[in-house]
């Protein structure tokens, strides 16, 4: 009876605690393989916790594709409807814009052009590789434009020069040039202001490239010889001065052709591409792209009211090396556009496909005149209006933004420097879809370095 006594007094022994296990004990095996299955903007902000994530996302971030913050454009002025006989105008365009993904969030990334002297003057002929291209309104004849290029995360600017006289000696095709437009090529490193731009001439019914290379601050041009196994039979003016970035190569639309002008980047050679003969021996508007899951070369069109994607594929049956992989009617799809007329002539000459979402979200972007800009999702049939705050449609080209990549913090040659500047951790906040506000306020950097 003492003893039960006893016991009832004495506390309880200790409960055994469990073994706690922290994110320390992971092996870098298992913390890469975690790392692996992130998105891209969770895997940023997983490198910003520590030294070892950082070094350890490193190595996971060249397989992750860049994140898309958003798209830049020229907002217009809705131009007026088409009325028979056909009589078609352009709306006026405004300085450029940008969109997030995700307009609505107060944490989307807020981007501008207008910065150091802001863009007058000019309009957007290319956005890649986090560079945003621009050339003058009015381009010169015979001698190439100054070339503006921008990097809107780092707010850093570069104004190209002309290409010297000697860049071309003996230039004798300067009196039958044609300027088509300009491109981004390459970019040495996402956390320095150094690229390869390339501009397109027609020089005597022949294409010709060139290159200038801008590094630290000063800028050199070579220029190409004529690619003489490529002949422009057709007058040039028929080029589209903006060129699309597709599964790896570039490529310039033709109008009323049914073949594109393409350019490898790695050789700098043209050769044509022929459209399905579908499209283009019935003169059908069709757009170059990517298909959303897989980035192969696709392309699209909205004629007849009915929407075609194509994949390009290499195999018997093909038409001109392309698969029909999708056929839709678009009447009702085009019934909902307030104020469309119903009767197909006026449809037809009203409405056009403008691109093909380089942003890889499955959308088609479709023109209409004086009706508005529209978005349409292939898979879901969603049809949205784009349209700005102040009620401008959203011009043409819209190009996909998408942050440098990898970003400078964690690019290779950078991954043991253990300190980094204010612009890098806002490319990366960026990159995260934050805010650099928000992000200062929950990490602070000292903690990183």
């Amino acid at each position: 009876m003492a003893s039960e006594t006893l016991q009832t007094l004495l506390p309880p022994p200790p409960a055994e605690e469990a073994p706690t296990t922290t994110v320390a004990a992971l092996t870098d095996d298992t913390l890469r393989n975690i790392l692996h299955r992130l998105n891209p903007a969770d895997l940023l902000r997983a490198a910003l916790a520590c030294h070892r994530w950082r070094r350890a996302a490193a190595r996971c971030v060249t397989g992750a594709p860049p994140p898309l913050l958003g798209y830049f454009f020229h907002p217009a002025d809705t131009p007026p409807p088409v009325h028979l006989p056909f009589s078609a105008s352009r709306g006026r365009l405004h300085p450029a814009a940008f969109c997030p993904v995700d307009a609505s969030s107060s944490s989307s990334p807020r981007l501008s052009l207008d910065y150091l002297g802001g863009t007058k003057g000019f309009v957007i002929y290319d956005v890649y590789l986090g560079l945003v291209l621009l050339l003058p309104t009015s381009l010169p004849s015979g001698t190439l434009p100054r070339i503006l290029v921008l990097d809107p995360a780092s707010r850093r600017r570069a104004l190209l020069p002309q290409p010297p006289r000697d860049a071309l000696p003996g230039d004798r095709w300067r009196g039958r040039r044609h300027i088509v437009g300009a491109a981004v090529l390459s970019r040495a490193h996402p956390s320095r202001l150094c690229f390869d731009a390339v501009c397109l001439t027609v020089d005597d019914k022949h294409p010709r490239a060139w290159v200038a290379s801008y590094r630290d601050g000063e800028c050199s041009w070579r220029a190409l010889p004529r690619d003489t196994g490529v002949t422009v039979a057709f007058d040039p003016y028929w080029f589209e001065g903006r060129c699309v970035h597709a599964a790896g190569d570039i490529y310039w639309h033709i109008c009323h052709s049914g073949r594109l002008l393409k350019l490898d980047p790695a050789t700098l050679s043209f050769s044509y591409l022929l459209a399905p003969s579908e499209l283009g021996d019935s003169n059908k508007k069709f757009r170059i792209g990517e298909t959303p899951e897989d980035g192969r070369l696709g392309m699209a069109t909205v004629e007849d009211q009915e929407m075609q994607f194509w994949v390009r594929g290499e195999a018997s049956g093909s038409d001109n090396g392309w698969f029909l992989r999708k056929r839709m009617n678009m009447r009702r799809v085009l019934d909902t556009i307030p104020g469309l007329p119903r009767d197909m002539m006026s449809r037809i000459i009203s409405i056009w496909l403008s691109d093909i979402d380089a942003g890889r979200t499955g959308k088609l972007f479709i023109k209409t005149q004086g009706y508005g800009r529209y978005s349409f999702h292939m898979d879901t049939g969603k049809l949205e209006r784009l349209a700005t705050e102040d009620g401008k449609e959203y011009g043409h080209p819209i190009y996909a933004y998408y942050v440098a990549w990898p970003p400078a913090f964690l690019a290779p040659e950078l991954e043991d420097c253990s300190r980094r500047t204010l612009w890098e951790w806002e490319l990366c906040c960026a990159a995260g879809g934050l805010m650099l506000q928000a992000f200062l306020c929950k990490v602070k950097p000292k903690s990183l370095l």
